[in-house]
């Protein structure tokens, strides 16, 4: 797994979904309360984004604040922003949520020169996709590969 050079500077992640309301900002916010909990968030900056511009602004879906709300996750403040050019440069791992956002984010970077980009379930034994709750409407099933996939970074990058 690559990462900056500076082995003193925070690991920068970015995850990603379609809108950057229901799975992406499922991942940053849980992702932010493990490595709060392990004593380890100055390691770490973690954002959200989206591969599209349809909700930008938005806030975070109801079905993903519930699930946050019951883990004792506040997400409030949190708006759907879009991907920008220089996040390729700014973060170390851009983790989407299934293969169509990673197609959308190779194509949008012009390719993956520094093998950057990731998709979350390959961190788990069960590669592939996070569904995505806006269309199954299936929060909890979205939360334990979101869970379980933050699991497997997490133990890939603490090594």
């Amino acid at each position: 797994m690559k990462r900056s050079s500076d082995r003193n500077a925070p690991v920068r992640i970015l995850f990603v979904c379609h809108g950057n309301i229901c799975r992406s900002p499922m991942a940053e916010f849980l992702m932010k309360k493990r490595v709060k909990d392990a004593g380890i968030a100055d390691r770490f900056h973690i954002e959200s984004a989206a591969t599209s511009s349809e909700e930008i602004g938005s806030p975070v879906h109801r079905g993903t604040v519930n699930v946050l709300n019951r883990l004792g996750i506040d997400c409030s403040g949190k708006s759907a922003r879009r991907v920008r050019a220089e996040d390729y440069g700014k973060f170390d791992y851009i983790i989407g949520m299934d293969s169509r956002n990673k197609i959308n984010l190779i194509r949008f970077f012009g390719g993956d020169p520094e093998e950057k980009i990731y998709l979350l379930m390959d961190f788990t034994s069960r590669p592939g996709d996070v569904a995505d709750p806006w269309y199954t409407r299936d929060f909890e099933t979205t939360f334990r590969d979101i869970s379980d996939g933050i699991d497997g970074f997490l133990a890939k990058v603490c090594e």
